[in-house]
């Protein structure tokens, strides 16, 4: 993803001046020389990294998934300096507009209660995370709609929350399929990501857009979906 997110940087005019993995971790002390960072690392680190980034006055887009236990620390960071921050699980423009119509769906589906919804992911095996950062955020949008549910689970066959099943299957970039299930029919809507290049092109866009910024955004903001 590094790779990709480098490239579309560069065909777009842009110059990386720093890049820093597990070999130079030291080097976070340089980043106050970017215009703004992409954060892409995991769940370990990702809130260190943001932190420090934040802390030198950057501007930070993270795409890293599996640590939003941390995220109102991330926020309240990002209001005291006065930063800019922005978080996606997802950066595919596609993806975004996906997540949309997942929540209008949602709104029309929840006066069936016929209709049983659950959400079917699979990704390569590579991927530590499951259910993906995607599939949760897919999982938020229908249960803002519902209710009745008191939140998802990994497929444990409790009716009074909602399935997400995750696949690891090589090679795959990204599938994430949505279900509302009855005994008369089913509807589904789907999105197959066919390369990484969507989700890179998306963390290039968003950071363009939070350079200059205060505050807290998303790929809403990015896409003006709101």
């Amino acid at each position: 993803m590094g790779k990709a997110i480098e490239q579309i940087a560069v065909e777009r005019g842009h110059e990386i001046v720093l890049k820093i993995d597990r070999s130079n971790q030291e080097l976070i002390s340089n980043i106050q020389d970017a215009d703004a960072v992409i954060e892409m690392t995991g769940p370990e680190s990702a809130p260190s990294n943001i932190l420090a980034c934040l802390e030198k006055g950057v501007p930070v887009v993270s795409g890293s998934t599996g640590w939003l236990d941390h995220f109102q620390e991330i926020v309240d960071c990002c209001k005291s300096v006065d930063g800019s921050f922005l978080y996606a699980s997802n950066f595919s423009v596609g993806v975004n507009i996906f997540f949309q119509l997942n929540e209008i769906l949602a709104s029309w589906m929840q006066a069936h209660p016929d209709y049983i919804p659950m959400i079917e992911e699979t990704h390569h095996t590579e991927k530590k995370d499951a259910p993906s950062g995607t599939a949760i955020t897919l999982a938020q949008g229908i249960l803002n709609s519902y209710p009745n549910l008191s939140g998802w689970n990994k497929g444990n066959g409790n009716p009074d929350e909602l399935a997400i099943i995750s696949h690891r299957i090589d090679p795959a970039p990204g599938t994430h399929v949505i279900r509302y299930n009855s005994i008369i029919d089913s509807i589904e809507i789907t999105h197959t990501a066919n390369n990484r290049k969507g989700f890179a092109l998306g963390a290039v866009l968003a950071a363009e857009f939070i350079v200059d910024k205060r505050g807290v955004f998303s790929m809403k903001d990015v896409l003006k979906l709101n």
